[in-house]
């Protein structure tokens, strides 16, 4: 399978610099993958699970918002948050989405922001343990 390059960069620096094979991403309009010689676009990305494929072999992340560039066979992939399934902590991931079930349990009291930002945390937390589990 051809090549590509391809960079996945977050506000906490470089999380890859490389050639991959294939790239499947969750944008906001459905999961959407890339192959070598891809059309230029730009597409805002939504939350779930990224694939990764280089070498024939599969890594998984968890990839919330952001964006997916592609210019002139170049990938770029710029998340907002990205963590690779191995290093993602499963407690820490559990004790989020309880707080955000927590939260979402009190929804009468809460401000409709306070409920969107709940939702989104507990989105959030289900995506990463997910990943973490391989489903």
């Amino acid at each position: 399978m051809a090549n590509f390059p391809l960079k996945i960069v977050t506000s906490d620096g470089l999380i890859f610099d490389g050639m991959a094979e294939k790239v499947i991403v969750r944008t906001i309009r459905g999961d959407m993958a890339v192959l070598a010689r891809h059309i230029n676009c730009v597409a805002p990305l939504g939350m779930g699970r990224a694939v990764v494929e280089v070498d024939g072999r599969r890594r998984t992340a968890a990839c919330i918002g952001g964006m997916l560039n592609v210019v002139d066979g170049a990938v770029t992939l710029v998340p907002t948050t990205f963590e690779w399934a191995e290093d993602i902590d499963p407690a820490r991931a559990q004790a989020a989405a309880k707080r955000a079930e927590e939260l979402l349990a009190k929804r009468d009291a809460l401000t409709e922001q306070e409920v969107a930002l709940a939702d989104a945390k507990l989105k959030r937390a289900l995506i990463r343990q997910n990943v973490y589990r391989g489903e």
